[in-house]
């Protein structure tokens, strides 16, 4: 069974956005690593499946970062090793920028 995890919006650093006229880019795939915000950290998933008609990509918790770059191995009720799904509108480029 998965977390259910309520996603941040990724903002300015959308992956869906920065990719959307790239004819060449592709969905995630086994093994592939992804990103997303989570109550202000960035969380890398590890993909393990790729639903193409919900366009989403479930997998576990690979790690927990802070601004800083700092491992955590949990953040509020996520922990590393957890199973999630990641919705593809949801994925984040890691950077901040100042607005965010």
């Amino acid at each position: 069974m998965h977390q259910h995890i309520e996603w941040d919006e990724p903002g300015s650093a959308s992956v869906v956005e920065f990719f959307k006229n790239d004819p060449d880019h592709t969905p995630p795939y086994p093994g592939a690593m992804l990103s997303a915000r989570y109550l202000g950290r960035i969380v890398r998933v590890k993909v393990e499946a790729y639903r193409d008609e919900d366009a989403v990509s479930i997998g576990s918790v690979a790690a927990i970062l802070d601004r800083h770059g700092h491992h955590h191995e949990s953040h509020h009720k996520l922990n590393v090793g957890d199973i999630v799904r990641l919705p593809d509108d949801k994925r984040a480029m890691e950077h901040w920028d100042e607005d965010d």
